[in-house]
């Protein structure tokens, strides 16, 4: 007597199947090939893989140790241009410094972050907005980069609030 091979039913599967599915399953649990609507129910069931050969397996793992070995020499070629590139960029700027020195006399002065201050000179960058010609001060905050000029002096309360509340200070100008 052959033995039946019966495939059981899978609950979480068969929660997103429609209801029209449902008057094919006859209440039973296990179903085999021999069930006349098993080809409508097989996607609902715990049907396991058939074992893979082991010539399967070898290929699948030398697909992905090619894959792997492909990817890293990528990653590698990538490092290595972009270092390549840095290196070739600070070079030519160290070249034209000494480039700009030779016809100078010196090196070209470099910028600093803090005020935008140049090195050796004393050139410095701001922001203002100003009303008019006449003022009697400006409102500021920070390190004094931004100025917003006024016209006439703001009372006591307003230059406190200003001051304590939005950390813009006022300065007098005369």
């Amino acid at each position: 007597m052959t033995e039946r091979i019966g495939y059981k039913l899978n609950p979480n599967k068969l929660k997103g199947a429609p209801q029209s599915i449902l008057p094919y399953f006859v209440g039973a649990f296990y179903y085999t090939e021999e069930f006349e609507y098993f080809d409508v129910i097989k996607p609902y069931l715990d049907i396991p893989e058939p074992r893979k050969s082991l010539e399967e397996i070898q290929q699948e793992l030398d697909e992905k140790i090619d894959d792997l070995i492909e990817r890293t020499k990528n990653s590698f070629y990538k490092s290595k241009y972009i270092a390549e590139t840095l290196y070739d960029t600070k070079f030519n700027r160290i070249i034209e410094n000494f480039e700009y020195a030779k016809e100078h006399g010196q090196f070209p002065p470099k910028l600093t972050y803090s005020n935008l201050i140049a090195t050796g000179s004393n050139i410095t960058s701001s922001f203002v907005i100003k009303q008019g010609n006449n003022h009697e001060g400006y409102y500021t905050f920070g390190t004094g980069f931004v100025r917003f000029y006024m016209p006439t002096k703001p009372n006591a309360i307003t230059r406190w609030f200003m001051d304590k509340c939005v950390s813009i200070r006022w300065v007098d100008e005369k």
